[in-house]
């Protein structure tokens, strides 16, 4: 993300963080070598003591934090607002985090609290600004990035099922291309799989969307297998992300019950990957609510919870591809 200036740009900033509009929230945004680094959000903490705000202090110093953004949306029922940022602060100094900004937003208002200039930053406030006529919103939307959800709630939507997936005969065509373990032609099948999802990727890439419905369901079905599920995931880059994000929430929506935990997986890390981690975890929901017991899931839900830098996260997925594809084509 663009370099913050300003809690006009902090402000226009989280949603495209945390993937959708938060409310009754603190928010703490990590900053590194003078970059945005991982965001954080949780429910407003309602008599929380020392260890949660120290527990939120670890998470930035995983992320190997210089600083940090403070914002706390304080629900309409509320007057204590200033009383979580002084803990969220307290909490940062004792980890050694220095504070650049700390902002409480009220009643659609919205005041530095490091900033002691009345002219500036009025007690009673000033107006949130209006996300769309910001000058981050811009600056993300031509790089590519979506637009934040409304709210939670939408961001849900974003990952649950559509009607073709509760589709008998749309099932039945996905079926047809899942991987038996136990074929005498694993390998080849393995190879098909890959080389569906590259193709499925390109078309994506190409064009922001595939009306292949035969493909998507035979990559659907191929990625019941671990090994192609294992290349799907390392198979994009920098250039190509968001192409992928775009396939594999496409993909998460039209996948039936039984061949969701796969493409679900690959939605919440590649989101994860992209700084999202709301639409992560919404994702992995998915994955567990398929199949409880998904190995990756399970793997992902520690590396969310234990906030491992997504950079790491990426630096993993790109050593393991190359052995991963070895092991599919023999290269």
């Amino acid at each position: 993300m663009t370099t913050l200036t300003s809690p006009h740009d902090l402000l226009a900033a989280i949603p495209f963080l945390i993937g959708y509009h938060p409310i009754d929230s603190l928010v703490v945004v990590s900053i590194k070598e003078e970059s945005v680094g991982m965001a954080m959000r949780v429910d407003y903490p309602i008599l929380q003591d020392e260890n949660f705000f120290d527990a939120m202090a670890h998470h930035c110093l995983s992320d190997a934090a210089e600083g940090a953004l403070i914002v706390v949306y304080q629900p309409i029922d509320a007057f204590d607002g200033d009383r979580v940022v002084a803990q969220a602060t307290a909490a940062l100094s004792r980890a050694g985090i220095a504070i650049y900004e700390s902002i409480l937003i009220a009643d659609g208002l919205f005041r530095s609290l490091l900033c002691h200039d009345i002219t500036c930053c009025p007690l009673e406030g000033r107006p949130v600004p209006p996300l769309d006529s910001s000058r981050i919103a811009a600056e993300s939307v031509v790089a590519g990035h979506p637009m934040p959800f409304a709210t939670y709630a939408d961001l849900g939507g974003s990952v649950r099922s559509n009607l073709l997936a509760y589709e008998a005969p749309w099932l039945e065509r996905v079926s047809k291309s899942a991987v038996d373990p136990a074929s005498p032609d694993l390998n080849n099948l393995q190879r098909d799989g890959a080389t569906a999802v590259i193709d499925l990727a390109n078309d994506f890439i190409a064009h922001g969307v595939s009306t292949d419905q035969d493909l998507i369901a035979h990559v659907l079905g191929r990625l019941s297998d671990i090994q192609v599920r294992d290349f799907a995931l390392g198979s994009h880059d920098e250039e190509s992300i968001n192409a992928y994000r775009t396939m594999w929430l496409h993909l998460l929506r039209s996948a039936p019950i039984g061949f969701i935990a796969p493409v679900a997986t690959l939605a919440a890390a590649i989101a994860y990957e992209s700084g999202e981690g709301a639409l992560a975890r919404a994702a992995l929901a998915r994955a567990f609510d398929d199949c409880p017991t998904y190995s990756l899931a399970t793997l992902l839900q520690r590396v969310f919870s234990a906030g491992w830098p997504p950079q790491s996260f990426a630096g993993m997925r790109s050593e393991l591809h190359p052995k991963v594809t070895a092991g599919i084509f023999g290269d």
